[in-house]
């Protein structure tokens, strides 16, 4: 087991129609040290999420009856849990269209198992201890919202908005340095996605700006630097 205690607690969802790669990716992760339970659809694993809670899902895209760009979009309108796709088709517009769509990382086919489950680790760090990410940042007034880098929590108005894991690392990453631009390659290694594309970085922030900007098309927090970066500017 390569990670023992470290990761026993943690449950994944494994969706794949494949059943060749969904066995071995199950045996795999479990020797990982993480519990794993497997869905062939997306109809397979809706069941399952009404019946278990997950930490994490790997889904892949294409797969008959309902995509799992359908399922991932679903799944983030429900509940918190993180989502990372797997796909054959790996083109910076496919990247873009899994994040669109909730997506907090993409793995296109054929992958290493290790790259995934490193990838699987970092989401799940970065859920687990959101305070070492932007440790010198203290709650940041967003208008009407304030979010708060030490839990990774956005609250507008009492009440919490849903994040993903990548949306509270990518504003915990601004706000930490909430003032100063950061460039599209900052954010994508805070987001530990380094081979992302700058365009990936675009579309998140776009979704980021629906949650906290009172019009995302006139951002007044999230603004854009041309030809550098990104700032917050906390109001």
């Amino acid at each position: 087991m390569a990670s023992g205690a470290a990761s026993e607690a943690y449950h994944l969802l494994v969706v794949d129609d494949d059943q060749r790669l969904r066995d071995l990716l199950r045996r795999f992760l479990e020797r990982e040290g993480f519990r794993v339970t497997a869905a062939a659809d997306a109809a397979e694993a809706r069941h399952l999420l009404k019946l278990m809670a997950f930490d994490l899902i790997v889904l892949d895209v294409m797969m008959p009856g309902e995509s799992g760009l359908d399922l991932a979009e679903a799944v983030r309108r429900e509940r918190d849990v993180p989502v990372v796709l797997l796909t054959a088709r790996g083109t910076p517009e496919d990247r873009i269209a899994g994040f669109e769509r909730g997506a907090d990382d993409y793995l296109p086919k054929p992958f290493e198992p290790r790259e995934l489950s490193l990838r699987i680790r970092t989401i799940l760090r970065r859920l687990a201890a959101p305070a070492a990410q932007a440790p010198s940042a203290g709650p940041v007034r967003l208008g009407e919202a304030t979010f708060d880098p030490a839990r990774g929590l956005l609250v507008r108005n009492g009440e919490p908005v849903r994040l993903t894991s990548g949306e509270a690392a990518l504003l915990g990453a601004l706000a930490s340095r909430a003032g100063e631009t950061l460039t599209r390659e900052d954010l994508a290694a805070a987001l530990g996605q380094e081979d992302a594309g700058e365009r990936a970085i675009d579309v998140q922030v776009t979704r980021l700006r629906r949650k906290i900007e009172p019009d995302p098309r006139e951002p007044a927090f999230l603004q854009t630097v041309r030809g550098r970066g990104y700032v917050l500017r906390p109001g």
